[in-house]
């Protein structure tokens, strides 16, 4: 049986885009079929043979960051992993006529969107400290916790690439989540409520230890000890929920509520270097552990992504745990250099 690359040439997995192929022909760089479809895709259009060459220019770009990098990479770097080069196939660049259509507008923001991610796997290495740009008053890095006390005897333990921005007043006491995931544990004085705001969420408590976290496109809160008040004024209608320990819920910021419990201890378990998932979708999870890796993680397939996963996983080696995750959902790893990892499925 021929060994599985999780890249079919069937219409619906054929790379359509750039970045895409580049990908693919990392994953897979003696696939024939995939050979011969890339090449057809490059003599179908002049504008992707151009996109080619940018995307391929970006890769090429990160690549170079290795040496200046490489003690950050324990055993991987220690093997003497590298970028693995990018296929053999070059096609001459035809010169850019004067933009015209929309068309081509379209194609060249996703392709600036595609290099764009790829030079955010370049950003993590070079750049650690580029969260604290955003106005944050206490940011992390990859992989990288950190415990902020506060002047009112609250503490805040930040999770990896986060920042939060921290406005005290007489009458209450207002922390802004701008990135990631903190924990608090809040010194109780009714007179000053302490409020947490993440986009359009507010958590407020008295006295409390709880997490928050931002998610693609929602906010999520989970109660450890003690009693919180979320609220999403921006919804129609108006949510609003109180949770106790053990509580979680997930405020989308369209409005949409979900809600659940877990074991109290449970609650942003991160902090002793774990990830409990508990029916998460795989992309939730995925989105979890890239803070703590390093580099750049793709997560490829939308069955897959959409998958429910339920289990423990150890933050400190965040390679292995997306090979658990692979590993349970019948999908495919592949570490394309120290930097990069794809994580691929249906």
């Amino acid at each position: 049986m021929a060994e599985e690359t999780g890249f079919e040439m069937n219409d619906r997995s054929r790379p359509r885009r750039a970045s895409e192929w580049l990908v693919a022909l990392l994953e897979a760089p003696d696939d024939a079929a995939l050979r011969a479809g890339f090449s057809r895709w490059l003599d179908a259009d002049p504008d992707h043979a151009r996109d080619w060459a940018e995307i391929a220019r970006t890769y090429r770009a990160m690549g170079l960051a290795l040496p200046a990098h490489r003690a950050q990479w324990g055993a991987a770097a220690a093997d003497g992993a590298g970028p693995r080069p990018l296929p053999d196939i070059d096609r001459p660049v035809p010169r850019r006529p004067p933009p015209a259509t929309a068309r081509r507008h379209s194609r060249r923001y996703a392709l600036g969107l595609a290099g764009a991610a790829l030079a955010t796997g370049l950003a993590v290495l070079t750049l650690p400290g580029i969260v604290e740009r955003w106005g944050a008053d206490h940011a992390t890095g990859a992989g990288e916790t950190r415990r902020v006390a506060l002047a009112d005897g609250s503490t805040v333990r930040l999770a990896p690439q986060s920042a939060i921005a921290v406005a005290y007043s007489a009458g209450e006491r207002r922390v802004r989540l701008i990135a990631g995931a903190a924990y608090f544990e809040v010194a109780a004085n009714p007179a000053r409520p302490f409020r947490v705001g993440a986009n359009v969420v507010e958590a407020t408590v008295l006295g409390t230890a709880f997490e928050v976290r931002l998610e693609a496109g929602a906010t999520g809160i989970a109660v450890r000890q003690g009693r919180v008040q979320v609220r999403n004024e921006a919804a129609a209608p108006p949510v609003a929920a109180v949770l106790e320990a053990g509580d979680w819920a997930r405020l989308a910021w369209n409005g949409a509520y979900a809600a659940g419990h877990l074991r109290p201890d449970d609650v942003a378990a991160w902090q002793d270097g774990l990830l409990v998932a508990q029916d998460r979708p795989v992309a939730a999870v995925v989105d979890e552990l890239r803070p703590y890796f390093r580099g750049f993680v793709v997560l490829r397939g939308q069955t897959l992504a959409r998958q429910p996963l339920t289990g423990v996983y150890n933050l400190a080696d965040p390679v292995a745990a997306l090979r658990a995750i692979a590993e349970t959902q019948g999908a495919t790893l592949h570490r394309l250099s120290p930097w990069l990892v794809v994580l691929s499925g249906g």
